[in-house]
């Protein structure tokens, strides 16, 4: 596979606050339709409540891969599944005098339409957390704790 790129800008506006878009994503109506606020976090000297930090990025980063991965992964095994959800909490701690996001714990929940299927969707959610690009591609410990429903 070749290799592929993703074009971030990110412009500083006041305090510790910025806009973040991607030249891709740009609509033909607007620039900015695409952006998003980020600020440092109010955990931080400074930081701004309610605006999008890097640590929930970081955290969006990796739940939103794991779901991508399990839709594809799913699809291929043809599971059927009438939805997917996933909540995610990133913990960040201060290991030898830096900042580190320690880990990722995710807690997807898939509903499924038949009971038949509980093992295999299990199986399909493993399979996508080890398979997940970004998952694959940092050094904080991915947790999972998932849930399986029946589709009523």
């Amino acid at each position: 596979m070749e290799k592929h790129h993703y074009n971030v800008d990110i412009n500083w506006n006041q305090d510790r606050k910025g806009m973040m878009c991607s030249p891709e994503l740009a609509s033909s109506n607007s620039i900015t339709a695409n952006c998003i606020e980020v600020a440092t976090p109010p955990d931080f000297l400074k930081g701004m409540p309610n605006i999008w930090s890097p640590e929930h990025l970081f955290t969006a980063s990796v739940s939103s891969c794991l779901m991508t991965t399990f839709l594809a992964i799913a699809e291929n095994s043809k599971l059927d599944f009438s939805g997917f959800s996933c909540k995610s909490k990133g913990v960040m701690e201060r290991v030898d005098g830096k900042y580190l996001m320690t880990e990722v714990i995710l807690e997807p929940t898939v509903t499924i339409k038949d009971e038949k299927d509980r093992e295999r969707a299990e199986k399909i959610l493993q399979k996508s957390e080890a398979a997940c690009l970004i998952s694959n591609s940092i050094k904080s410990k991915v947790t999972m704790e998932v849930s399986i429903k029946i589709d009523a």
